[in-house]
């Protein structure tokens, strides 16, 4: 009997060959984001010097490139990473216009906070750099110092000085609900500045973006209706969801137009 017990315990050699392999991807994982931190914390933006870090470490191993790949997507979290192209589209479009002085806040849209990183920490650049706030719920992203713990549930319940003071905004819910959508939209319209009648000709309205499934259209433009979203020619590309996608913004710009409404006219 003894033997039947300790037999029916006795993992075969295929999950035991799969459950080392999975305990070697997480402590790899928990590795690059070690590294990724001490990266990120370091005085040089670019993090030029973790790979000196890493050796004092012990490994000799150089830092991970800064990446949203770094992060494994959690399909719990309903996390589905942007293409490279689409993330530094969407990143290059919230800079736009900005000053060292702006305000940009990125919700749940964490493939977009690590373009913009890289793109104003690359070597030669000379353009604004915003203060950049990455609203998220994964805390493994607290990683960087720009991370502010944010659950849609309760959306409003976050530092007292992003309200009313967001220039640049974007968002991704994560979930296809109306919920998730209403209670999103209620952060980002706390979160928008709004110009008064002193400041209208100096200060121009905060740019707002929503990447969300085509099927929510009618709500998200019901919902940011007071911010002038509408619904954009552009179809975000993530690295794996195939998924109908929108982007939906109040401003037109060269990557995209307003979709003309049914009846062929552009809603003013």
């Amino acid at each position: 009997m003894a033997n039947d017990a300790d037999d029916s315990l006795t993992l075969s050699a295929d999950a035991l060959a799969a459950l080392t392999e999975f305990y070697a991807e997480r402590d790899a994982q928990t590795e690059k984001l070690e590294m990724l931190k001490a990266r990120v914390g370091s005085d040089d933006p670019r993090g030029e010097d973790a790979g000196e870090k890493a050796r004092e470490a012990g490994d000799g191993s150089a830092a991970p490139e800064l990446s949203i790949h770094t992060f494994t997507e959690d399909w719990n979290e309903s996390q589905f990473w942007y293409s490279d192209e689409t993330a530094n589209l969407l990143a290059n479009q919230l800079l736009d216009g900005t000053s060292d002085d702006s305000v940009v806040a990125v919700v749940s849209t964490p493939s977009v906070f690590v373009a913009l990183r890289k793109i104003t920490a690359a070597t030669g650049y000379t353009g604004p750099k915003p203060k950049t706030y990455l609203l998220e719920h994964d805390y493994r992203f607290a990683v960087f110092p720009e991370f502010v713990f944010y659950d849609f549930a309760s959306p409003f319940k976050l530092p007292a000085y992003l309200k009313g003071a967001v220039d640049r905004m974007i968002c991704d819910p994560p979930f296809l609900s109306d919920d998730c959508q209403t209670k999103m939209a209620m952060t980002l319209r706390w979160l928008a500045h709004t110009p008064t009648p002193k400041t209208t000709t100096t200060t121009p309205p905060p740019r707002v973006l929503i990447c969300t499934g085509e099927r929510m259209s009618a709500l998200v433009n019901r919902l940011y209706a007071p911010l002038g979203v509408r619904t954009t020619t552009y179809e975000p590309v993530h690295s794996g969801l195939k998924n109908e996608f929108c982007c939906y913004a109040n401003f037109e710009c060269a990557a995209w137009r307003w979709k003309a409404e049914p009846s062929g006219e552009i809603r003013a």
